[in-house]
């Protein structure tokens, strides 16, 4: 199996990808914030996050990834007051156009 190297935030360098547990990897994603209808800001992380995805299952024998929808913040609390409703008013419609 090749290298297979990621950018590291903290050091600022491309770093081997070195797994705790080779026979399972896990991944976290945050979805959307769903407080107005998806934008391209929200489908970057789903295309990139697929596609790494799809690179660990071809290397490792398993993979989890989840991802969330954010249903409160401070973006979806100003969007229930501007509309005089609540925040899982505009929670629940968001989440049903994202899902």
């Amino acid at each position: 199996m090749a290298d297979f190297r990621l950018f590291n935030t903290l050091s600022g360098s491309k770093e081997v990808f070195t797994p705790s547990d080779p026979q399972r990897i896990t991944m976290y994603v945050c979805g959307p914030t769903v407080y107005n209808y998806a934008h391209i800001g929200n489908a970057r992380p789903v295309v990139v996050f697929d596609c790494l995805f799809r690179l660990l299952r071809a290397q490792y024998p398993t993979v989890v990834y989840a991802r969330n929808i954010t249903d409160i913040d401070d973006k979806i609390i100003q969007a229930a007051l501007e509309r005089s409703c609540g925040i899982e008013t505009v929670s629940e419609e968001f989440t049903a156009k994202v899902s």
